[in-house]
C-alpha cells in the first residue's frame, strides 16, 4: 500500500499549520481544539519549515515548567524533518517512524505540503489490507 492510499482514507486531507513565531500556549490550545497531536510550521501554508508535537510542549513544560508557554515554535519545533512522498510505500513509512520513534510524517511532493500521515494511519491501513487478504484466502479456501 502506498501513502496516496492512506491519504485518501483519511476523514480530511487538511494540515494544520503555524506560522514561525507562534507562541507554544498557542500551539497547545489549537492541539487542544482540534484534538490533534502535531502541526507542521509553515509561514506560507505550503512549505514546511518544521514539525512541532505535543510531546515536545510536555517535554519542555516538564523541564522549565509553564514559563515555557510564552516561547516560539521556532525554539523546539524539528526543523530536520523526515518525509514521504505519495508513491512511497507504507510499510517502509511505518519502519521510518518506528525507528525514529515519531509519530508523524509530513507528505511533500514538488516541496510543497500535500499531506500529513500518522503511525496511527499507518497502521489502520495495514489492517485493513490484512483483512482483506485473510478474507481473499478464506474465500479461495471454501471455494467461493
Amino acid at each position: 500500500m502506498q501513502v496516496h492510499h492512506i491519504l485518501k482514507s483519511k476523514a480530511t486531507d487538511a494540515v494544520v499549520t503555524v506560522k514561525t513565531g507562534t507562541t507554544l500556549s498557542d500551539v497547545a490550545k489549537i492541539l487542544a481544539e482540534k484534538r490533534i497531536g502535531t502541526v507542521v510550521v509553515s509561514n506560507d501554508g505550503e512549505t514546511a519549515e518544521g514539525i512541532l508535537s505535543e510531546r515536545d510542549i510536555v517535554r519542555e513544560l516538564g523541564n522549565r515548567g509553564a514559563t515555557c508557554l510564552t516561547d516560539t515554535v521556532d525554539t523546539y519545533m524539528t526543523s530536520k524533518l523526515v518525509t514521504c512522498s505519495r508513491t512511497d510505500d507504507a510499510d517502509h513509512i511505518l519502519s521510518q517512524m518506528t525507528d525514529g520513534r515519531f509519530r508523524h510524517m509530513p507528505v511533500i511532493e514538488d516541496g510543497k505540503l500535500v499531506g500529513l500521515i500518522t503511525i496511527g494511519d499507518v497502521v489502520k491501513a495495514r489492517l485493513t489490507e490484512l483483512a482483506m487478504e485473510r478474507n481473499a484466502l478464506e474465500g479461495m479456501i471454501m471455494g467461493h
